[in-house]
């Protein structure tokens, strides 16, 4: 089966401009990225899609491969779909599952692509499955860069929210967030990228609301590994004292 990854990533974050070229113990946050997940041995290929020619030529230079794409996707999964189309033509070769890997997530373990791609594997009727973690204390809770998950009884999601869910007033079930590995089956990725956005997903700015809305199932996967992602430059003094461990 081909597998490819694609990491998205671009200057103009608005919560945190210039964030893949940030440096994490002296390296661009996105190469650390790239190297960490070009190691899974389940892909055939790791690519960055970006629109800013400072990431394309650093990620060269260090022996990666990079490609443009342009500067208007509102959304990573339309960033990566775009970057598809060029890498299918390119490579003469159709890809199978396209692991989509958001650029802020520097702790990212090979074996967490792994963990997010093997349902798929074992079931052909899983469009796209994302990683989900543990909430380890209360602040991460209240905090709205951190995307909050909740799942039924078959690990399908319920519902994405930068507000706190599910309420902490009744019952002990446990907090969880989503963690941006996400694996779509390609025809779904390019289904996907055609649908008009949805309510919640544009008031919630939660890409997999979309897939929700529609009717259509998000399956959760637990990763065993600890992560946090990039959002503001307070979180990148925090994942860089992660990391020296």
């Amino acid at each position: 089966m081909n597998i490819l990854a694609l990491i998205p990533a671009r200057m103009g974050s608005s919560r945190f401009p210039g964030k893949p070229m940030a440096k994490i113990l002296g390296k661009p946050m996105i190469g650390h990225v790239y190297e960490r997940v070009s190691k899974c041995d389940l892909l055939i290929k790791t690519v960055v899609a970006t629109c800013d020619q400072e990431i394309l030529e650093y990620i060269e230079s260090i022996g990666g491969e990079a490609v443009m794409t342009s500067n208007h996707h509102e959304r990573a999964s339309d960033r990566c779909a775009e970057a598809l189309g060029y890498l299918e033509k390119q490579d003469g070769i159709q890809y199978d599952i396209i692991v989509m890997v958001q650029g802020d997530e520097p702790m990212t373990h090979p074996d967490m692509i792994t963990e997010a791609v093997t349902p798929m594997l074992n079931d052909p009727g899983i469009l796209v499955t994302n990683l989900i973690g543990d909430i380890k204390n209360i602040e991460e809770f209240e905090d709205r860069n951190c995307i909050k998950v909740v799942c039924d009884l078959n690990s399908d999601a319920l519902f994405f929210s930068r507000e706190p869910i599910p309420t902490r007033k009744f019952g002990n079930v446990s907090m969880k967030k989503q963690v941006c590995i996400i694996p779509f089956r390609r025809d779904f990725l390019l289904k996907y990228t055609k649908l008009e956005p949805t309510p919640l997903e544009i008031v919630e700015s939660v890409d997999m609301m979309r897939v929700l809305e529609n009717g259509l199932k998000v399956h959760m996967v637990p990763t065993k590994y600890q992560t946090h992602a990039v959002d503001t430059p307070s979180d990148l003094h925090k994942v860089e004292w992660l990391m020296k461990d």
